[in-house]
């Protein structure tokens, strides 16, 4: 059976919110272990180009490959960052903790001329801006691994002779 980029795409995000809920469950918060999160996506959008380069309808063509590679890491990109849109509105502790960092920083620079007020409408403007900043990040971190994963793994494939 021959799946499609779009249900490559659907389990790639589906492995890589199984990892990150593992990883969030199991491994220590400061392992470096949770990068490992980025290596699945990658693998999920190479094993889409690869099968596609062994199918018949492979035609050598970069833009081909790179077409169904997008496919792939778009759908898993959108499912992916919508799970951390959720996952983080579910735990407002992480944009309280975030903001607790922000404030002591403000506090411990040394030509802050902020006064306390002013200190606390940041802190209060940055925890308020947290969630969104924590997607925006992600959309653009995954769509440029992505993209990047998915050209580089098009070039080597569509060089190679078969």
């Amino acid at each position: 059976m021959q799946l499609s980029p779009l249900i490559k795409g659907i389990i790639t995000a589906a492995a890589v919110i199984g990892f990150s809920l593992l990883a969030y469950f199991f491994i220590d918060v400061n392992s470096k272990l949770h990068y490992l999160v980025y290596g699945v996506y990658a693998a999920g959008i190479v094993w889409t180009l690869v099968a596609y380069s062994l199918s018949p309808s492979f035609t050598g063509k970069f833009g081909d490959s790179f077409n169904i590679g997008f496919r792939c890491f778009i759908v898993a990109t959108f499912l992916v960052v919508a799970y951390i849109f959720v996952f983080n509105k579910l735990h407002p502790e992480f944009a309280q903790e975030s903001a607790k960092f922000y404030k002591e920083q403000l506090l411990a620079q040394k030509d802050n001329s902020k006064t306390p007020d002013e200190i606390e409408k940041s802190v209060s403007s940055y925890k308020n801006g947290y969630n969104m900043a924590v997607v925006y990040g992600s959309i653009f971190g995954y769509l440029i691994l992505g993209a990047v994963v998915t050209a580089f793994t098009s070039l080597i494939l569509t060089r190679r002779k078969y």
